[in-house]
């Protein structure tokens, strides 16, 4: 007679109430059908949506030198900023006639909250700037994760048959007209040539009808304004009267009365060549082919044409899938309509595209890694037990899924990770319960509705123990502060969810499960008293075959087998542990991630106009087009291409001197590629400065990191006395940094004095002259 089956605790009456419920499988079936809407619905993305708010604060300062700017602008403004609460970091950069000012906000501070604080503590302050002595008003460019292009488009024409403000104004009609796609928020040109009018005066002749520039100025100005509309109301009528006219074509420009000679009327044509168009632009784009460029764009490696980007952000919390869909259906609706046949354009980022795969790719693995686990089920016990713990793994993943919509969480590597990451865990709640109650069905004589409360109740305290542990261990993890915390913050906080999820299931769905599949085998009997068996009795004859064969010699009197075993595991653990400190294998925090895109951070010599900046770019780009995996590659000269996250901590978007220049690479896919864009990065980088050093210029091969940026991996802060003194610490600092090995691209913010000169008048000449000031100056400018 078999003895009686023990008390249960919480697990085992959990598991006593849903083992036989008719809610147990609605339950299961809206867990499912809740966790495929999660996936559906939650937002597709390249990066995790985190709150990193901050902001430049630029003011101009006419006339002042970096000195003057540094101790009137700069350094008041920062101890102003860095009263705000919340504030992380506060610098500033001191140029002639200019300051910027950044304020970067903890991360994790809402947008709104932290820009609110801001503009209250820039407004309340502003005695800080020096009075009466013309420094502008503060300007505010707040800048945030949104801020981030999910879509580039550059525009060229092959045969040139468009010149650069036709594709300008071409992008600026797709701008109204991509601006229709929902979700879209900030859609903007890049490069683009501006539409204007070139007046090229001849000083004899402004002699000869005794005019100057500031006439000239002062009739253009009264000629192109127009008052506010005003309705005079005589005899019953009320009719509507504006003032004045703007000019609308080059011919008004040119039948502009400018002055009066002789009694006859001077127009500007008379003095000056007017033109529209065909001007020497500040900044330039031009877009090349490598070898691997797709066939249906028009374009071969060696051909190069002038071109101008357009940058689309996506509002918060929208789809970027969804977004870069609808943008690339409304191109085609538009192609051969509004968009000349002979414009071509090429997507040069699509972080939609790339989200959806990396997606796709996370949960096919996260597929894989949940089929390994229930075939390595099947094979220790059996294809019911497999199917029990497939189920509730399944239903845990699917339910983790809805909680991450739930958070906030968007579907992205970080996210998706997690779960990968923690399937490990997650199973091991399904595996144990579903073993224990298989191995109580085998050894007992009562009814399964006894039995499994009971076995579930054995391994259910020890199960929770051990999701406790581990959450423990995870949880930490959310809480570090700066970008990494928030950036994986799904980690921790998706893991825990998971985990917790993971035990209610298996209290839940587990037993219900093997309430309906688990059965003695036919004819089978239990003959030992309830208790009296082995702990091993109902487990697979095939494991314990394996086990007793693996085991079985360091059993019994064989000491020094197990000496010697244990001298194996100590050797073999020391043996990993120093693979590090032989660079057997490289630690880093983060893995290298497959990009589809680089870029190509170039840094002329402070004097050089924006056309040796293009040229530099273009020998480069020359270059490019001789590597395989190249399928296209834009160069900016004067203008900063559209930033990514990395650039947007690194403000790259600020970067708009003549000296200044980039080039954004773009890579084909990494599936069609045998070399990863790290190993291609390294590989570009010594031809490339190579190239640079010929035209004296500072290049950086910039990747995108595959975790939060930041400023440069090895960043030096040097603090000095005087401005002399810091610049020469910082080149000392530098050049000790390039004998490192293993160190490169490394640069400073030290600028050179730019080439400059300065008109000092007279003052005695000017007083017997009579010639004011002011008028002198207006002539200067």
């Amino acid at each position: 007679m078999s003895r009686e089956l023990p008390p249960v605790g919480p697990s085992g009456a959990i598991a006593r109430v849903f083992q036989n419920n008719h809610l147990t499988p609605l339950l299961a079936l809206l867990s499912i059908i809740l966790g495929v809407l999660a996936v559906v619905i939650t937002p597709k993305e390249e990066e995790p949506q985190i709150d990193v708010t901050m902001a430049d604060i630029m003011v101009a300062f006419p006339g002042a030198s970096t000195q003057e700017v540094e101790s009137a602008i700069a350094t008041p403004a920062e101890q102003v900023m860095s009263e705000i609460a919340g504030v992380e970091h506060v610098y500033s950069v001191s140029r002639q006639g200019q300051a910027i000012i950044t304020v970067q906000f903890e991360v994790g501070i809402p947008r709104k909250e932290a820009l609110v604080r801001l503009y209250n503590q820039v407004y309340s302050n502003q005695d800080w700037l020096p009075p009466d002595l013309g420094a502008t008003q503060p300007v505010i460019k707040p800048k945030g994760i949104d801020d981030v292009p999910v879509m580039t488009l550059t525009l060229y024409d092959p045969v040139n048959g468009h010149t650069g403000e036709e594709l300008t104004r071409l992008a600026h009609m797709l701008e109204v007209a991509l601006k229709r796609v929902p979700g879209t928020r900030d859609v903007y040109t890049v490069g683009g040539v501006p539409d204007q009018v070139d007046i090229r005066f001849d000083p004899a002749l402004l002699a000869g009808f005794n005019l100057t520039l500031s006439d000239i100025r002062e009739a253009l100005k009264a000629a192109n304004s127009s008052s506010q509309e005003a309705r005079i109301t005589r005899d019953n009528l009320s009719i509507p009267v504006q003032a004045g006219t703007l000019l609308g074509n080059v011919g008004d420009v040119r039948r502009l009365v400018v002055g009066m000679h002789n009694g006859a009327a001077v127009y500007l044509d008379d003095v000056a060549h007017v033109s529209r168009g065909g001007t020497v632009a500040d900044q330039s784009v031009m877009t090349g082919f490598g070898p691997a460029a797709d066939a249906s764009s028009i374009g071969q490696p060696g051909d190069v044409y002038p071109a101008v980007t357009l940058a689309i952000a996506k509002k918060p919390g929208q789809n970027a899938v969804d977004i870069t869909t609808a943008i690339e259906q409304r191109l085609e609706q538009i192609r051969n309509r509004a968009l000349p046949v002979g414009v071509q354009v090429i997507v040069t980022r699509d972080y939609g595209e790339t989200a959806s795969a990396k997606a796709q790719k996370l949960i096919s693995d996260l597929i894989s890694a949940t089929l390994c686990v229930v075939l390595l089920v099947l094979v220790a016990m059996g294809w019911r037990q497999a199917l029990i713990v497939g189920v509730a793994v399944l239903i845990t993943l699917l339910l983790t899924l809805v909680f991450s919509w739930a958070w906030g969480f968007t579907l992205n590597r970080v996210s998706l990770f997690a779960l990968i990451f923690s399937i490990g865990i997650l199973v091991d709640d399904g595996i144990v319960i579903t073993e224990n109650i298989n191995r109580r069905i085998r050894n007992s004589n009562h009814p399964l509705k006894d039995i499994i409360p009971v076995a579930v109740d054995e391994v259910g305290t020890p199960t929770i123990m051990a999701s406790l542990t581990i959450m423990a261990a995870l949880l930490p993890m959310a809480f570090v502060t700066g970008l990494m915390g928030p950036y994986m913050s799904p980690i921790p906080i998706n893991a825990s969810a998971g985990m917790v999820l993971s035990q209610i299931v298996a209290f839940v769905v587990a037993p219900w499960l093997a309430f309906r599949l688990l059965k003695r085998k036919e004819g089978e009997t239990v003959t030992e008293a309830e208790g009296a068996g082995s702990s091993a009795d109902g487990v697979s004859p095939m494991s314990m075959k394996i086990f007793g064969r693996v085991l079985t010699p360091f059993l019994g009197d064989h000491r020094w087998r197990r000496r010697m075993l244990a001298l194996g595991v100590i050797l073999l653990t020391l043996a990993a542990a120093s693979l590090p400190a032989f660079q057997a294998v490289i630690m880093k925090m983060l893995p290298f991630d497959n990009k589809s895109e680089l870029q190509i951070v170039v840094d002329m010599p402070e004097s050089a106009p924006v056309e040796q900046t293009q040229r530099v770019l273009m020998a480069m780009g020359h270059y490019l087009e001789s590597v395989d995996e190249v399928t296209s590659w834009q160069s900016y000269a004067g203008t900063a291409a559209p930033i990514n996250f990395n650039g947007l901590v690194r403000q790259y978007y600020l970067r708009s001197e003549p000296y200044q220049g980039d080039i954004q690479v773009n890579l084909s896919d990494e599936s069609v590629r045998s070399r990863q864009s790290h190993a291609i990065a390294q590989a570009l980088r010594t031809p490339l400065t190579v190239i640079g050093k010929r035209y004296d210029a500072s290049v950086k091969i910039v990747e995108v990191p595959p975790g939060p940026p930041v400023l440069s991996p090895v960043v030096a802060e040097i603090y000095g006395a005087d401005a002399n003194q810091r610049a020469g610490l910082a080149r000392s600092v530098a050049a000790g940094m390039a004998e490192v090995k293993g160190l490169v691209d490394i640069d400073t913010t030290l600028e050179a004095p730019p080439a400059s000169g300065k008109l000092k008048w007279i003052a005695p000449a000017l007083l017997v002259w009579a010639y004011p000031r002011p008028r002198l100056l207006r002539h200067c400018r």
